[in-house]
C-alpha cells in the first residue's frame, strides 16, 4: 500500500501589478486626465468627469485641478494599430513639477505675507504672480530636455489670464457686509431722505438699483457725495430729474449709459443753475450701467 503524497504548499498568488498613473489614450475627451484616473483606479472615467464639473460649478476649482493634472500626469503609450506592444514614452522634462511647485511656493508665501503684514496684493496680485511663474516655466520648457509640458503651461496661463482680467476688472474693496466686496445677490436701495443717503453702496456681485429719486430739491443745502463700488452685475442708478448731476464713472466690461452718454462730467437739468447738487462716484467692473433721471 502506497503512501499517499504529500499535499503540495501554498503558494501565494504573484501580486498583481498596478499601471501607473498616467493620462489615457484611448479614454478621453479632452485631456485623457479621467480616463487615465479610471484606469489607474478602477473608477468609471464618468464618475470622474462628473466630479470635475462638480469642483467646477461649486468653486470654480474644477478647471484648474484639471489642468494641474494634465500638466502633471504623464501621457499613456501609443497603440499602434496592428496590436504590436506600446512603446514607452520618452522621458518627461522635470520643468512641469518644477513649475507647479514654484507656483505653490509664491501663492503661498504670498498669502502669508498678505495675512501677517500690512501689505495687501489682493486677488489681482496674487494671479499675476502665479501668471508669471507659469511664463518662466514656459521660457524653462523651450530649453529642457525631454517631452516638453509647454501644452499643459499654456493651458494653465490661459486660464490665469481669464482670472487676472476679471480681478483687474472688479473693485476689491472690504465691504462691511462680507468679504467680497458687499456681498453677494440682488440689492435696491430708494432712500428717501438725505439722512438716509449711504456714503457707500457696495455690492460684490449681482444686479444693484440705488434709487435717489425721492431726494428733494430742499434737503439739498449743500452737494450730496455718494459713492458706488460695484463689482459684477447690472447697475441702475436714479436721480432726481431737477438736479445737476456730476458723474464720474470707471467700468471694466459692459455698457455705459450715463444720462444718454458713454462718460461723465456734469450733467445740468432743465432750469438747474450749473452747480451740482448730486455727485455720483462709481467704480464698476463687469456688467452694464445705466443712470437716468425720474
Amino acid at each position: 500500500m502506497t503512501a499517499a503524497p504529500p499535499p503540495a504548499p501554498l503558494t501565494e498568488p504573484p501580486p498583481v501589478a498596478r499601471s501607473s498613473l498616467r493620462r489615457s489614450r484611448t479614454d478621453k475627451v479632452v485631456g485623457g486626465v479621467a480616463g487615465g484616473l479610471a484606469e489607474y483606479s478602477g473608477i468609471d472615467a464618468l464618475l470622474w468627469r462628473v466630479g470635475f464639473v462638480a469642483l467646477t460649478v461649486a468653486g470654480g476649482s474644477g478647471v484648474l485641478v484639471y489642468l494641474l493634472l494634465w500638466l502633471l500626469m504623464p501621457a499613456g503609450p501609443r497603440r499602434p494599430v496592428d496590436g504590436a506592444p506600446a512603446q514607452p514614452p520618452g522621458p518627461r522634462s522635470p520643468v512641469a513639477g518644477i513649475t507647479v511647485a514654484g507656483l505653490l511656493i509664491a501663492v503661498g508665501l504670498l498669502v502669508l505675507v498678505t495675512r501677517y503684514t500690512d501689505l495687501d496684493l489682493g486677488p489681482t496680485g496674487v494671479l499675476a504672480t502665479a501668471l508669471l511663474v507659469v511664463g518662466l516655466g514656459l521660457v524653462g520648457s523651450s530649453f529642457a530636455r525631454g517631452r516638453s509640458p509647454r501644452r499643459g503651461l499654456i493651458a494653465v496661463g490661459a486660464v490665469l489670464s481669464v482670472a487676472l482680467l476679471f480681478a483687474s476688472a472688479v473693485p476689491w474693496t472690504d465691504g462691511d457686509d462680507d468679504d467680497f466686496g458687499g456681498g453677494v445677490g440682488d440689492r435696491t436701495y430708494r432712500p428717501t431722505s438725505v439722512a438716509e443717503v449711504d456714503d457707500v453702496y457696495r455690492l460684490g456681485a449681482g444686479d444693484l438699483d440705488v434709487d435717489l429719486s425721492e431726494i428733494g430739491p430742499g434737503d439739498r443745502d449743500r452737494p450730496l457725495e455718494v459713492r458706488i463700488e460695484h463689482g459684477a452685475g447690472d447697475l441702475d442708478v436714479t436721480v432726481p430729474g431737477d438736479a445737476d448731476v456730476r458723474i464720474d464713472v470707471e467700468s471694466g466690461i459692459g455698457e455705459v449709459d450715463l444720462l444718454g452718454r458713454s462718460d461723465g462730467g456734469l450733467f445740468r437739468a432743465p432750469g438747474g443753475d450749473g452747480d451740482a447738487d448730486l455727485v455720483l462716484t462709481i467704480e464698476h467692473g463687469v456688467g452694464d450701467v445705466e443712470v437716468s433721471r425720474a
